[in-house]
């Protein structure tokens, strides 16, 4: 559907309550404490001593996947998931907030009607499209999705037409009023009615959009999508399971701690869900790794050396380990009034040594990757370009003269002023992640040659949708996961001036009209050929710059069947379980 903003590592972060830790709590909370330490004197030491020296990269990021694929029969009836969860505060995956924990708990209770293989195959889920013909007339495509006749709501609206319609109408930007964050492409839709009759849904373009499949993988109830104020807020801290439909539905939801719980739908037309149960326990990162090694959980991520030693050492636990379609980005934010100034952004960017970042994060994983080069592409895709090295170059020498020619003189205390202005900046630091201090650590001592001052802002986790919707940030690490493969439709996103999804806010309209002509393009090579020159123009604003991709790592229970490293995967809710 789009790309999901989330919080590094990509899962579990969040201040959340902590459940109860066995007897061996405190040693292992010593074990994480000299981890951290351990990691902040490796960044000590690399900072003192210049860019870190690491072993050649290979050209590509990994692409395995490692998630044990079982079909639906060879999965257990019944038996209980038990998952680490964090808070949602915008549950509305076509909103502009609404992040990377919000779209999977949107999954599991309303319609996941089309999904991706691995590899970004197009996959119809037959429970809702029965039939899907795409074509084109005069130059314009035609989609014509015929509907599961047995398709309904949980509230006994039917799925029908009107459905999709209404997810059209409040994602494509002809009402301000709807915050969506995805409206280009949705733009180039001309209608959305009904066929033969209702359960027959016709969707007309202009031109061809051949990525018409991301639009639709799910879709709104109507009620959803009534007016501006119920798409906005109807979502707001709260879920609403009579407005979805699935194998499973909420049956307990406390939005202060994030807790949810998930079972059967009794109203599923289709193949019913194989667990009893999915529960949801919002905890913070270290209670959750806590809760998986004291068997209170099934499934836990990890992103750092030490968290995947303290789960690998779980008895009955299988660690799943592959390529992960999630890059992180430093983003500046191009609305405060220092980085206003493309010269000082561009100082900051410059003086970024990706490489001392990218070893402390993949420090101790047994895993190495190309530095990204594209916010749209990953390397192990088709098209891929490395666009980031032809804009901005590790030049600190560099942006310290492009700081002197703007007039930004060095004082006694090393730290560059201009018109009684000194050159501080904040980085808001989300949550307890060790790895994510660490980064913090090493952003500021490689700014402080340039004589810009850098100063950590720790922040709850909490706290993060009213931070990025606010644009409450001089300086901020995040990321995002694609949910499909077509990198090319999210020039807008990234680079977008007025994209509700553009984090840095940096873009003019010349940009935007090129964005707008890449969106026309029909064939998909073109496209993104074009979109890689797009982008290089784009990056040269400055507003952000990818960081990282890194592994996607599991723990999970012993036999576990369709969880883990899918890379663009998303096997439907009613096959996860238990193999038999």
């Amino acid at each position: 559907m789009f790309k999901l903003l989330a919080t590094p590592p990509e899962r579990g972060l969040s201040e959340r309550r902590r459940i109860r830790m066995a007897s061996g709590a405190s040693q292992q909370q010593r074990k994480v404490a000299a981890g951290v330490l351990g990691t902040l004197a490796l960044i000590a030491a690399a900072c003192a001593s210049g860019p870190t020296s690491v072993a050649p990269a290979p050209s590509t990021a990994s692409a395995a996947v490692d998630f044990n694929p079982q079909p639906y029969e060879n999965i257990k009836d019944g038996g209980i998931l038990r998952v680490p969860g964090s808070v949602i505060e915008q549950g509305n995956p076509f909103h502009a907030d609404a992040n990377l924990p919000a779209h999977r708990l949107w999954f599991w209770y309303n319609a996941d009607a089309i999904t991706y293989s691995p590899t970004g195959e197009v996959q119809y889920n037959p429970d809702y499209f029965s039939d899907v013909q795409v074509g084109v007339v005069g130059g314009n495509q035609k989609v014509t999705i015929r509907i599961n006749p047995k398709a309904t709501f949980n509230d006994g609206t039917p799925i029908d037409y009107r459905a999709l319609e209404a997810t059209w109408r409040a994602s494509n930007g002809s009402n301000k009023d709807f915050f969506a964050g995805d409206i280009v492409p949705y733009s180039r839709i001309t209608s959305v009615h009904a066929g033969q009759d209702d359960k027959e849904a016709v969707i007309e373009f202009t031109g061809v959009d051949t990525a018409w499949s991301a639009l639709f993988t799910t879709f709104l109830h109507p009620k959803a999508a009534a007016d501006p104020a119920t798409f906005n807020q109807a979502y707001l801290g709260n879920v609403q399971p009579d407005w979805g439909a699935g194998p499973y539905t909420v049956t307990r939801y406390d939005a202060k701690v994030g807790d949810i719980t998930f079972e059967r739908n009794t109203k599923w037309w289709g193949k019913k869900g194989k667990l009893d149960k999915r529960i949801v326990v919002g905890l913070d990162y270290q209670a959750s790794i806590n809760a998986f090694r004291n068997g209170e959980l099934d499934y836990i991520t990890a992103s750092a050396a030490d968290q995947l030693r303290q789960i690998s050492a779980v008895p009955g636990t299988e660690v799943r380990k592959g390529g992960s379609p999630f890059q992180s980005y430093l983003f500046l934010n191009s609305k405060s009034p220092l980085l206003a100034d493309l010269v000082v952004r561009k100082a900051v960017l410059e003086s970024i040594d990706r490489r001392q970042i990218v070893s402390i994060y993949l420090q101790g994983l047994d895993y190495q990757e190309p530095l990204p080069g594209s916010a749209l592409l990953y390397s192990f895709q088709h098209g891929y370009q490395d666009n980031v090295s032809q804009v901005i170059k590790f030049d600190p020498e560099g942006a310290k003269k492009d700081l002197d020619d703007a007039g930004w003189k060095v004082g006694a205390d090393g730290i560059r002023e201009k018109d009684g202005k000194r050159l501080e900046l904040g980085y808001t630091l989300f949550g307890d992640d060790p790895l994510g201090k660490a980064a913090a650590g090493a952003f500021t001592k490689q700014l402080e040659p340039i004589g810009v001052k850098l100063t950590a802002k720790p922040t709850a986790a909490s706290d993060f949708d009213s931070v990025v919707s606010g644009r409450k940030f001089d300086v901020f690490l995040s990321g995002n996961r694609s949910a499909d493969p077509f990198g090319a439709r999210y020039l807008d996103t990234f680079y977008g001036s007025t994209s509700n999804q553009n984090l840095s806010g940096a873009g003019t309209p010349e940009l935007d009209a090129k964005i707008k002509a890449v969106s026309e393009i029909a064939d998909p090579e073109a496209q993104i050929e074009k979109a890689n020159e797009v982008e290089r123009e784009g990056l040269a604003l400055c507003g952000f710059v990818p960081l990282h991709s890194g592994p996607s790592i599991y723990g999970v229970s012993q036999g576990l069947a369709n969880v883990g490293a899918t890379i663009f995967g998303t096997p439907l809710p009613e096959t996860v379980g238990w193999q038999k």
